[in-house]
């Protein structure tokens, strides 16, 4: 028995030991994802500061750069300067908030300022830069004590020779002022190590010791501070206020064109406390499984103690598993078949889909082609009068109608080719009024040998609808044949077309023929009114053009009149800027 249990013991330590070690894994993994995560979050907020001040900065550069070509820079230098000239100076110092602009000569002498000062500058080196003809930039003098930043630009005569330098300062306090208590702490240090901006005004003017990480202040006692790597993060462990984090991660990124660098320190606490909840939950969820295995260690040596007096039970208990294991075995092998005869079911139903499609298809291109053959016919003939009249001309254009009619029929085999697998034409910009036309110019033959008034008024601009221009052009084509047929035999034959513009744009189509016997019914397909025979039509014209308008998002109509049948066709408009 004390074997056993010091077996057991050493057991639960050697668990425990386990769980120890992959919960420190886990910790180190999340510490170093969740370092990943904040370098980079970190390194996009310190590109977006730097950006902020470099442009704040350059914008003096330019100044600097443009005024040392003005006209009066040049008239200052040529040693006659006047009191508009310092007005002038002042002005631009003004409207750019800029601390200082000066006129230097070639002997480093002021001579002209916007606040009237005067001395010499030739020592600067940025301003002896700009002399030799480069531009200069750098801090002032009193770089230890100020925090005034300065541009030198210099000024060409006519042979290109420096007649001296126009020189702009800004405060550096004004520049970052706009971005002060942003988080997370982001400061800028010039070329020796120390801070000239930050968004932490406490930070203002440390200097970084030599060959050492770390910031101290100027004055006063240095504060704790410590520096080591977590793998490829640099973390710094600071001491330096409650509005610095005293853990942080240490990005840094150089700035050539102002000269400083840019650092950011990134609070890494979130980061530990997230890589200790994950730790706590895989160290957690380990004891549980452990204790749950523990238990069920002793419950199973419990019942092992009880074996000999739950044979019987457990017996009788198997072959109650066995039994319902075949009435499973059994409803499987019926769902099985059910799900065959679905197959089979489903196979017929899509043959019978693909039967009626094919019927449809075949019936849908003898209609559809039937139109533009008659009028490739008609223009046949004409062109033949035509010629023998000896008007080859009116021949020429008889023969362009033909071809634009193949190039329709081609347009209309591709639609009906779309339509059968169920494929979407592309809705562009369509002229509704030019549309219309061609519908009326394809018919005007037959209104003409009928003797049809036509009451149709066309809009003076175009009346732009979403749509596609064949698609349509099938539609009003069938509606405009359709009331031909049906003032066949009428008395008063009048086709009376009609464009309505408010919300949506709507035509309307009446005839005065026999009307419609069923209204509700007239968009079914292979629905008809007309004779079985000849070119009577099938019934499939109106259930093909109610899918073309209902595919582009409009609205087809029937209904019967006092003087025949009308037929509403509603579409959306759409606007050019729209289309493009």
């Amino acid at each position: 028995m004390i074997h056993r249990v010091g077996r057991r013991g050493l057991g639960i330590v050697v668990f425990l030991i386990c769980v120890a070690l992959l919960s420190a894994g886990v910790w180190r993994y999340a510490m170093h994802q969740g370092m990943g995560q904040l370098s980079a979050r970190g390194s996009a907020d310190l590109q977006l500061a730097s950006d902020r001040l470099v442009g704040q900065l350059q914008r003096y550069r330019d100044l600097a750069v443009v005024m040392a070509d003005h006209p009066q820079v040049a008239h200052v230098l040529s040693g006659a300067v006047r009191a508009e000239d310092r007005a002038m100076l002042r002005g631009v110092a003004d409207r750019a908030a800029a601390l200082d602009v000066m006129v230097i000569d070639r002997a480093g002498r002021v001579l002209a300022a916007a606040d009237d000062g005067a001395g010499s500058a030739g020592a600067m080196a940025f301003v002896r830069r700009a002399l030799n003809g480069a531009l200069g930039r750098g801090y002032g003098p009193d770089a230890g004590t100020g925090r005034t930043y300065f541009f030198a630009a210099p000024v060409f005569g006519t042979q290109g020779k420096v007649l001296g330098a126009l020189v702009v300062s800004t405060d550096l306090a004004s520049v970052d002022y706009a971005w002060r208590g942003d988080t997370p702490p982001v400061f800028f240090t010039d070329a020796r190590g120390q801070v000239q901006v930050s968004n932490r005004s406490e930070l203002i003017f440390w200097q970084r010791p030599s060959e050492r990480a770390g910031l101290r202040r100027p004055q006063g006692e240095t504060p704790k501070f410590s520096s080591r790597y977590f793998g490829a993060h640099e973390v710094w462990r600071l001491g330096w206020g409650p509005y610095l984090p005293q853990k942080a991660l240490h990005l840094t990124q150089d700035l050539p064109v102002i000269g400083m660098t840019g650092e950011v320190l990134l609070d890494v606490a979130p980061v530990g406390r997230l890589a200790a909840s994950q730790a706590a939950a895989v160290a957690a969820l380990c004891l549980a499984f452990g204790a749950l295995l523990f238990l069920a260690t002793e419950r199973r040596r419990t019942l092992a103690l009880a074996n000999a007096q739950l044979e019987a039970r457990v017996r009788a208990r198997t072959q109650a598993l066995r039994d319902i294991n075949n009435e499973l075995r059994r409803e499987a092998a019926e769902r099985t078949e059910a799900q065959l005869a679905l197959a089979r079911a489903q196979d017929d139903l899509v043959q019978a889909s693909k039967l009626s499609a094919l019927g449809q298809l075949s019936a849908g291109i003898s209609h559809e082609l039937n139109q533009p053959l008659m009028a490739v016919q008609s223009f046949a003939e004409n062109g033949v009068q035509f010629i023998e009249r000896g008007k080859p001309e009116r021949a020429v254009d008889n023969l362009t109608r033909i071809l634009d009619m193949a190039q329709r029929m081609g347009r209309i085999i591709k639609n009906l080719r779309a339509f059968s697998k169920q494929e979407t034409v592309q809705q562009v910009q369509v002229d509704l009024g030019a549309v219309i036309a061609t519908v009326l110019d394809m018919t005007q033959a037959r209104c003409a040998a009928m003797g049809v008034t036509l009451d149709y008024n066309a809009p003076k601009s175009p009346v732009w609808v979403r749509g596609g221009e064949v698609r349509l052009g099938q539609v009003f084509v069938n509606l405009v044949t359709n009331a031909l047929d049906a003032m066949e035999h009428a008395p008063e034959r009048r086709l009376q077309i009609t464009i309505t513009q408010d919300i949506a744009t709507t035509v309307k189509i009446s005839d005065t023929g026999h009307g419609i016997a069923a209204p509700e019914r007239v968009f079914d397909p292979f629905y008809s009114t007309k004779e079985v025979g000849a070119a009577k039509g099938v019934g499939l014209g109106l259930s093909i053009s109610y899918a073309i308008v209902q595919s582009v998002g409009g609205e087809i109509r029937a209904q019967n009149t006092d003087q025949g049948a009308s037929f509403a066709v509603t579409l959306m408009p759409m606007a050019q800027e729209q289309a493009a």
